[in-house]
């Protein structure tokens, strides 16, 4: 089939990572995945949470969108006085995916707070938080570990996240809004650098999908996540 934007199946869209865009947050960075953005901030402050054992750090994330981040406004979730159901699932599945890699005992009494704010969604926002929010929050380690705050980084590899779907019966790679609406088989993947499986999120939203057809969408995500993993070390280690 012919995608909307002319990409291959395998093809993610163009990704751009801006680190250092607060000049406040400890870490920070503004990820663009085609015509998605969102802005991710990292904040430390000394005070974990009550369940986090003595002399361990956390590691949290809040995801909101702007209102005028999709086609119509939305309400903000404070004029509601309650978070949405999705932004609640979202910053769930964000600060999972960055746990996943932070020693906890290495970070100490910290508490690292990964905000993610879309600006503008067209498909894969989760993901782009994901991917981004790794960024701010290596970006934040390194900075408290020049100040002398951590005798080493907390993280044991790179995560990446991307987005897989089935549209007119064709496995494609990170969907765009379009594709994302008309798909029949959604699927969000989060991987380490070492192609390990963190967290998978599959819905047949048109239609039941089979073992094989799972199989060939996290195949896909892994080549969009190596990709993604390669732009996060050029910006880290660049």
């Amino acid at each position: 089939m012919s995608r909307i934007d002319g990409r291959a199946a395998d093809e993610p869209r163009p990704v751009e990572i801006i680190p250092h865009v607060n000049q406040f947050a400890e870490g920070s960075c503004l990820i663009r995945c085609g015509n998605t953005q969102v802005l991710c901030t990292a904040s430390v402050e000394d005070r974990p949470p009550r369940h986090v054992p003595e002399g361990e750090g956390w590691v949290t994330a809040e995801y909101s969108m702007l209102p005028r981040a999709n086609r119509e406004r939305s309400r903000r979730d404070i004029s509601k006085l309650k978070l949405s159901g999705r932004s609640a699932e979202i910053q769930r599945l964000i600060g999972r995916a960055l746990r996943s890699v932070v020693d906890r005992k290495k970070l100490g009494p910290w508490n690292v707070t990964i905000d993610c704010d879309v600006l503008q969604g067209d498909g894969g926002t989760r993901t782009a938080s994901v991917t981004g929010g790794y960024v701010a929050m290596v970006l934040a380690f390194q900075k408290m570990w020049k100040a002398g705050l951590l005798e080493e980084l907390p993280v044991s590899g790179y995560v990446a996240a991307v987005s897989a779907g089935i549209v007119d019966d064709e496995p494609l790679l990170d969907l765009c809004y379009e594709e994302d609406s008309a798909a029949m088989v959604d699927l969000n993947c989060v991987m380490d650098d070492r192609g390990r499986l963190i967290e998978i999120q599959g819905t047949g939203e048109g239609r039941p999908f089979t073992l094989a057809e799972q199989q060939k969408l996290v195949e896909l995500c892994q080549k969009g996540i190596s990709r993604l993993q390669e732009l996060q070390r050029s910006v880290l280690e660049g």
